[in-house]
């Protein structure tokens, strides 16, 4: 209710200011008004978020537009379904179900364990450290949140950790799946903004240090109470961690495939997604697990998860092709930067909205719907498109684990077998959150953090 509640006293800003002539005019209120109340009606009615978005394009087509729709959905749907950067979503994601089914997650849990194990907050520091570097081969928060949690909850079973920091850090390490490269969110965002994947990964490398490194401090404030050491348990002997590497080649060398033609300028973020799943499928073979039933429930997961974006995406082009014709993102545009505010004062009721909207929308959808309507805000503002990027990304990463309606946390909800509520996954999450609004906090402080490497890089 708060996020609706903020929603409406922005629309009815909106609507004040254009009727009494601040920020230029020019908005079209009712449409706006309408639109705005629809959707709150087909959210709360339940409708799945892809239909909803086109019947709302539709009616919002019909209703306002002097086009039939017919004359513009064909080509609306047609341009992002063929783009050549859109079909690298599909091929990460089928890397990411090789590897699960192959065991090479597994095996980088451990490894990971073995060298962490000893630090104030042990296990715990795992769980970031291996969704850190499983995401950097993933490129979705759901994905590696689902499959960290697989892997990681058994291992707690029995022990004196406190299950709600257990799922906090694996909801919060889940989440990076988006932020550190290959995150499907930036190619989303590159496609609609038309702005480069490349940049954008390596924008995204020093925020996904800084993030990483504020979990750890909170890991480390958080150890005497939620992950006591025992100092019972053997050492274990350096030979033992020495010979735990080998099972890190495998992801090493496929984040070197992925990352490393990308950044070397060797290949698009779709090529590199192409050569990453023939590295997948060479190490399940290696490891003995490939066989055309793995593959075929690898590519039927694939297609499930694909078929689920490419519907969002779809539906909000329509929705956004309407609104576009209707002028909405011109005026808003122009009415939120005649505002008597300074340009950062602006972007953080942006941030505010994309907070509120994230109480209630999934990440997705809350990028494929407002990035039309708020981009050309941000840069009549005069802030970089690649830094912004970065920050809507961090945002989704945020409505991926807030409460109540984040994904990753009934994701890992669904794997826990103690039974315990799920108040546990929200109150686990809650000091990650908190880092992560800080970290945009220091973004917006420091835009160099993620624009200093891209100023650098020359593919």
């Amino acid at each position: 209710m708060i996020a609706v509640a903020f929603l409406l006293i922005l629309v009815a800003l909106a609507a004040g200011l254009s009727l009494f002539g601040g920020g230029g005019g020019g908005l079209p209120v009712t449409e706006l008004l309408l639109l705005v109340g629809l959707f709150i009606v087909f959210f709360g009615a339940g409708i799945y978020v892809g239909a909803a978005l086109g019947v709302l394009g539709l009616i919002a087509g019909f209703a306002f537009s002097d086009r039939p729709f017919w004359a513009f959905l064909g080509q609306t749907v047609w341009n992002p379904s063929s783009s050549f950067v859109l079909v690298a979503v599909p091929l990460f994601l089928l890397m990411g179900e090789i590897l699960l089914r192959a065991g090479l997650s597994d095996r980088l849990y451990r490894a990971l364990n073995v060298w962490l194990d000893r630090l104030p907050g042990g296990l715990l520091h795992t769980n970031i450290a291996a969704s850190g570097v499983f995401s950097a081969i993933s490129g979705s928060s759901v994905a590696t949140a689902a499959t960290m949690g697989s892997v990681a909850l058994p291992f707690f079973q029995g022990t004196r950790y406190d299950p709600k920091m257990v799922l906090g850090t694996l909801a919060a390490g889940g989440a990076l799946g988006n932020l550190i490269p290959p995150g499907i969110t930036f190619i989303i965002y590159a496609l609609m903004t038309e702005t480069s994947v490349g940049a954008l990964y390596i924008a995204a490398v020093g925020p996904s240090l800084l993030v990483l490194g504020l979990f750890v401090l909170v890991i480390f404030a958080k150890a005497r109470t939620a992950a006591p050491l025992d100092r019972t348990a053997p050492r274990i002997p350096l030979t033992v961690k020495l010979r735990s590497l080998v099972d890190l080649l495998p992801t090493a060398a496929l984040i070197l495939i992925v990352l490393g033609t990308i950044y070397g300028g060797l290949a698009t973020a779709t090529e590199s997604a192409a050569l990453g799943v023939i590295g997948a499928i060479f190490f399940a073979a290696l490891e003995g697990r490939l066989s055309l039933r793995m593959l075929n429930g690898a590519a039927e997961a694939t297609a499930r998860n694909t078929a689920l974006i490419g519907l969002i995406l779809f539906g909000a082009y329509v929705l956004n092709y309407v609104l576009v014709s209707l002028g909405v993102p011109q005026a808003l545009a122009k009415l939120v930067s005649g505002m008597p505010l300074p340009p950062w004062g602006i972007m953080l009721l942006i941030i505010g909205f994309y907070l509120a909207l994230g109480t209630f929308m999934e990440g997705f959808s809350m990028i494929v719907t407002t990035i039309p309507v708020v981009f050309p805000i941000v840069t009549a503002l005069g802030y970089d498109p690649i830094w912004f990027g970065v920050i809507v990304t961090m945002l989704v990463e945020i409505a991926l684990i807030s409460p109540p309606d984040g994904t990753v946390l009934y994701v890992l909800q669904g794997m826990r077998k103690d039974g315990g509520p799920i108040t546990d996954v929200f109150s686990g999450v809650l000091p990650f959150m908190l880092v992560y609004i800080l970290a945009i906090i220091l973004l917006m402080i420091v835009p160099d953090i993620a624009l200093w490497l891209p100023s650098q890089w020359r593919p």
